[in-house]
């Protein structure tokens, strides 16, 4: 298998036995693309809008995905992600609603691809996303940020606006390269510009429990990271790769197929730990 974090590593940026206060606002990243990130990102919010939790869900990539998969047409985007960093518009002008209660989102368009070359002659150029949230989320319980497949100065301004750090990670040979990567990087961001991240979970995704490799990565990730990882697996599921075509989450989609019902059951355990501080290890699915 390819080279993992240190358990070292993992450990110093996980939060303690307890967490005093749960994070509000969770950066879902990972610099590898095609690993469920944005799948992840809009399905999560949709299930915890489902049971009442009001979740804004900010897309910080330029290829706006997230935004597509919540039906927000392009044409609907005049105002969003790249207006809120460059301080064209504060947040209450950016949100767009989606057809699913206590769920809006901060939707990317196309100028977002420039936005990290603009950033960089900018003050404070990694804080541009944190000041713009700051103080202005009482609105919402939940707060997702859909960071692009890199580590650029987009997934930097995440990582400093966030609380904690989901990571999607894909049951595939080359999952965990790269991941030693991400975490230094959190670290990094941890140490100098935002000491309260931490990794609040991996999630496994596109999960074939009859693929023998696929079952020999969840153990090295749970080797790795323990109680880290989520107990809930994401399947693979076709429903799950439809859905955005219809600008839908799958949740809306199919809600029966077992991705939905994936999707359900982590949006669960993501609120057991919130509640309770410590990781829930449901069945996976």
């Amino acid at each position: 298998m390819a080279d993992a974090p240190s358990s070292a590593s993992v450990s110093a940026l996980s939060p303690a036995a307890m967490i005093p206060t749960p994070p509000r606002v969770y950066a879902v990243a990972n610099q590898k693309g095609g690993v469920g990130k944005t799948t992840t990102a809009i399905n999560l919010a949709t299930a915890l809008a489902a049971v009442g939790q009001k979740v804004l869900l900010v897309d910080l990539d330029p290829q706006g995905n997230a935004s597509t998969g919540l039906g927000v047409d392009v044409s609907a985007r005049g105002t969003g992600t790249y207006e809120l960093l460059c301080g064209f518009a504060q947040l209450p002008q950016t949100i767009a609603a989606t057809r699913i209660p206590n769920l809006e989102v901060v939707p990317a368009s196309v100028n977002l691809a420039g936005a990290e070359l603009e950033l960089i002659d900018l003050d404070h150029r990694e804080f541009r996303l944190r000041d713009a949230l700051d103080g202005k989320l009482n609105h919402w319980d939940v707060l997702l940020i859909d960071c692009p497949p890199s580590l650029g100065l987009l997934t930097v301004n995440a990582l400093v606006a966030a609380e904690a750090v989901l990571v999607p990670l894909q049951c595939e040979f080359f999952a965990l390269e790269g991941l030693g990567q991400l975490t230094r990087t959190i670290e990094r961001v941890r140490r100098a510009l935002n000491p309260k991240l931490y990794i609040a979970g991996v999630i496994l995704t596109m999960m074939d429990r009859r693929n023998t490799l696929a079952q020999q990565v969840e153990r090295d990730v749970r080797g790795h990271f323990a109680d880290v990882v989520f107990g809930t697996t994401i399947p693979r599921n076709v429903r799950v790769s439809e859905a955005p075509s219809h600008g839908l989450p799958v949740l809306l989609y199919d809600h029966t197929c077992t991705g939905s019902q994936a999707y359900i059951l982590l949006a669960s355990e993501l609120l057991h730990r919130r509640r309770s501080g410590v990781p829930a290890r449901p069945q996976a699915a």
